[in-house]
């Protein structure tokens, strides 16, 4: 028989209602608990599908605990699910591997709440991200922690550690918007140049890294996390700009000379331009393409873009900051984007750099 699809998030939502909730109520009899299902995992996007089922898959969900009741009873409770969990739910098992060759255990992860947002994070959430914090946590992870849905808020505190994460504060969002402006405007005129010494494959190349950073450009002016490149596409097509601007994007991919990319790329440049304007950080910038100099390639010089933006940042040590931006802007290692452990270690090559922002 062939078993319906549930989405990940109602079948964690109904996992903690019907079977782990009377387990924690009888366990930790009044003991203050959040649960939530957030972190890795298509389903706590809302990117889920059937074909997410073949494997990793299954009810699940994290318990947060306060530091002092984490150690004083998360090893009671882990070793009290294992044992009280039904076998399946919904039709979906209870115990699964992850990865494949690992033994199957059950999801239902008991954190200390401070200890898992710090982790990720690498600072302590409960006051606050400093600036390096902001630049140093990508994308992907604030969008994890932002996601998914809570279930429950004994603490008090899971809600106002996601709020906080919501959004970049305003000086650092400027920033990064400029930094993101400087990316496309260091590459903008390699498309036709590329193309017009006989390296198409390397205008091709070009217009690709163009297509994904205006892509990345239009998900932060539109105050959403870009996800990393699985989920990037889908996340862009849900913004308003999508309608006009992915025929335009898919016309540069596909075409066949740099000529016809750059007829495709200019108004998709222009539209973006729009988009800043309509934000009103600025003053109006001109939005129509221009000549790259006195050579032939349409550009929008997108660094006025970026000086604009860093001109109006009120904070002196950000507004000081070379354009290079936040940590996916500059790195593009998922060892380093996706694992804590590995960013942590490279984070410490480069605080030097960072730490005079919050002396």
């Amino acid at each position: 028989m062939t078993r319906v699809f549930l989405p990940g998030l109602e079948l964690a939502r109904l996992f903690h209602a019907e079977a782990v909730t009377p387990i924690l109520n009888t366990a930790l009899d009044g003991l203050p608990y959040s649960a939530a299902l957030i972190g890795w995992g298509s389903e706590v996007q809302g990117f889920d599908t059937a074909r997410s089922t073949d494997h990793a898959w299954g009810p699940r969900m994290q318990v947060f605990l306060s530091s002092d009741g984490f150690r004083a009873h998360a090893d009671e409770l882990r070793a009290l699910l294992d044992r009280e969990l039904p076998e399946t739910f919904r039709g979906y098992p209870v115990r699964f591997p992850f990865p494949d060759d690992a033994p199957a255990r059950h999801w239902v992860d008991v954190n200390d709440l401070q200890g898992f947002f710090t982790e990720h994070l690498g600072e302590d959430p409960a006051v606050g991200l400093s600036v390096s914090g902001w630049l140093t946590t990508p994308t992907q992870v604030l969008r994890e922690l932002t996601g998914g849905a809570v279930f429950h808020d004994g603490l008090g505190l899971l809600d106002s550690y996601r709020n906080e994460l919501t959004w970049y504060p305003d000086d650092v969002w400027r920033y990064i918007l400029a930094c993101q402006w400087m990316r496309l405007s260091q590459e903008e005129p390699f498309v036709g140049r590329c193309g017009e010494v006989g390296d198409d494959l390397g205008s091709a190349v070009v217009t690709g890294r163009q297509v994904r950073d205006l892509m990345k450009l239009c998900l932060l002016m539109n105050r959403v996390y870009p996800p990393y490149s699985k989920w990037l596409g889908t996340a862009f097509a849900k913004l308003p700009c999508a309608a006009a601007l992915t025929p335009l994007l898919s016309g540069a991919l596909a075409a066949r000379s740099w000529q016809e990319r750059e007829r495709h790329l200019s108004p998709a440049y222009e539209i973006a331009a729009g988009m800043h304007n309509d934000l009103g950080l600025t003053e109006p910038l001109e939005t129509k393409a221009r000549y790259f100099h006195t050579r032939p390639f349409l550009v929008m010089d997108s660094y006025r873009f970026t000086d604009t933006l860093m001109a109006t940042i009120n904070d002196p040590q950000i507004r000081s900051l070379p354009p290079v931006g936040a940590i996916d802007q500059f790195v593009d290692s998922t060892d380093v984007t996706q694992f804590a452990d590995r960013r942590k270690r490279y984070i410490t090559g480069v605080e030097p750099a960072t730490s005079q922002l919050d002396k």
